[in-house]
């Protein structure tokens, strides 16, 4: 299993993955969750760590600093291979890769809908921080909102 930042030609199978990876959440949102522009986008506003094996893209997060902090986000693995424990070496190694970078803490926003994550990310050191809003003129089939975690780094 090899990791690795994305490059711009990486925005295609990074996409596949991540709106693969989120259709868990259709039940109360009806769309894909990114479109290849805002991939593309994203390249330039932070980085994807990816996880491959033999060439297959099996898992990815995204990372935007912001001053001390560094935000994760889209933090997808193959459907298949979730509940293997693949989710916690990639963050394990997105934290590594922002420490050794000289941030101090790490960001992360869950929708509350996903009961199961709040646990997981605890679990990993992750404590609450408060809420924030789901973004305005999102397509929700049900009201959500995010839960802020962050860790010190």
């Amino acid at each position: 299993m090899q990791l690795r930042f994305a490059e711009p030609a990486d925005a295609p199978a990074l996409l596949s993955l991540i709106n693969l990876a989120f259709q868990v959440e259709r039940f109360f949102v009806d769309k894909d969750r990114l479109t290849l522009p805002e991939v593309e986008e994203r390249l330039h506003t932070g980085r994807f760590l990816m996880m491959e094996d033999a060439g297959e893209l099996l898992g990815c997060l995204y990372l935007e600093p912001r001053g001390e902090r560094v935000y994760f986000g889209l933090i997808s693995i193959a459907p298949r291979l979730q509940g293997n424990g693949l989710g916690k070496r990639l963050v394990t190694a997105a934290e590594e890769y922002c420490r050794g970078a000289g941030f101090r803490f790490v960001d992360l926003n869950i929708v509350n809908l996903r009961t199961e994550l709040p646990p997981f990310y605890r679990k990993l050191g992750y404590a609450d921080a408060g809420t924030a809003p789901f973004p305005e003129g999102e397509p929700v089939k049900l009201p959500c909102h995010f839960i802020r975690m962050s860790k010190a780094l």
